[in-house]
This record gives structure tokens, sequence and C-alpha cells, in this order.
């Protein structure tokens, strides 16, 4: 049971990093279509409640570390939930894209207005839809990048590996051959 953690704690740490480092190098300004392929292949390997965590990690070290205001928190952690929701309910990637969209493209945007306007300190300047198309302009970009990043992800068995062991690969016939090798 311990190795099964220290497994996963060591695959939630490899994607952390993964999306820290991708998402400033990828990143037009109030768009992070990176995060948004990061969240999909989370939420696709990890599920929801690995793939939150993940979100959440990566955001937070990204505002301390890059100076990126409150909206790397409000446009993660939404779309990482919904498209692990989405891909465990479907069993399809075109679920976690979906999730990922909805999540961070119209949940976050709109959670994002009343957070920027805490931050600010004005409300003059803002309204509710003002990150909107940035936001769905990411989750669409980065989510299409990160359907065609699991067309080939698919094909590696340490990627369904992964997948087993968080618990959302849905071939049983693969889930014995797996558990086979970990005996």
């Amino acid at each position: 049971m311990r190795g099964l953690t220290i497994k996963k704690l060591t695959i939630l740490a490899m994607m952390i990093a993964l999306d820290v480092v991708l998402s400033p190098l990828f990143r037009i300004e109030g768009m992070a279509p990176m995060s948004s392929v990061m969240n999909v292949i989370a939420g696709v390997a990890l599920g929801p409640v690995y793939g939150t965590i993940m979100a959440f990690l990566c955001a937070s070290i990204r505002m301390l570390f890059l100076g990126i205001p409150p909206l790397a928190m409000t446009g993660a952690i939404f779309g990482a939930f919904l498209a692990g929701c989405g891909y465990r309910l479907t069993k399809k990637t075109w679920g976690a894209c979906l999730g990922e969209i909805i999540g961070t493209g119209l949940i976050g945007s709109l959670v994002s207005y009343p957070v920027m306007v805490w931050f600010t300190g004005s409300e003059q300047a803002l309204y509710w839809f003002i990150y909107t198309p940035r936001f769905f302009g990411g989750a669409i970009s980065g989510s299409i990048i990160g359907w065609f990043a699991l067309l080939k992800l698919d094909h590696i068995p340490a990627f369904k590996h992964i997948q087993v062991l968080f618990g959302g690969r849905v071939n049983e016939q693969f889930n014995r051959a797996i558990q086979r090798t970990n005996k």
C-alpha cells in the first residue's frame, strides 16, 4: 500500500513539474494553453481529485514564483476538476476536453471577475465577461493540443499503467495484466 502511495505522489510531482515548466513557455497574455493541455492529460491520467490537486499546486507555484495574478488559480482548478469528471463519465478523451473548456472557459472566467475585483480593489474597469474570451481561447486551444497528445500517449503502456494506478482505466483485461505485473 505504501509503495502505491509513493508511486502516485511521484507521478503527481512529475505532472506538477511539467505544468510549471511548460505553462510560462507557451503563455499568451491572459491565456495559458499549456495549463489546459496539462489539465486534460491529468484529467485522463489522474482523475478529478489528483488533477485538481495538481492544478492547485501548479497555480500556487506560478503565482508565488512567477508573479502570475490569481487568474492562474481560478482558471486552472475548475478546468482540471471537470476534465477529470468528464473523462470518468464518458470514458472518452473528448469528455476531458469538454470538461476543461467548460471548467476553465466558462466557470473559471466568471469566477475570475470577483477575485480580480477583490485583488485590484477596483470594479470600474471590469465586467463579468472580461476574461471569458481569453479563457475560452486558452482552454479550446489547450484542449485540442491535449487531445492530440493523448492520442499518442494512449499507445504507451506506462501511461495506461498510470491510469490503472489512479483508477481511470476501464479495460478490465488490461487492469488484470497490470495487477499481475505488480505482484
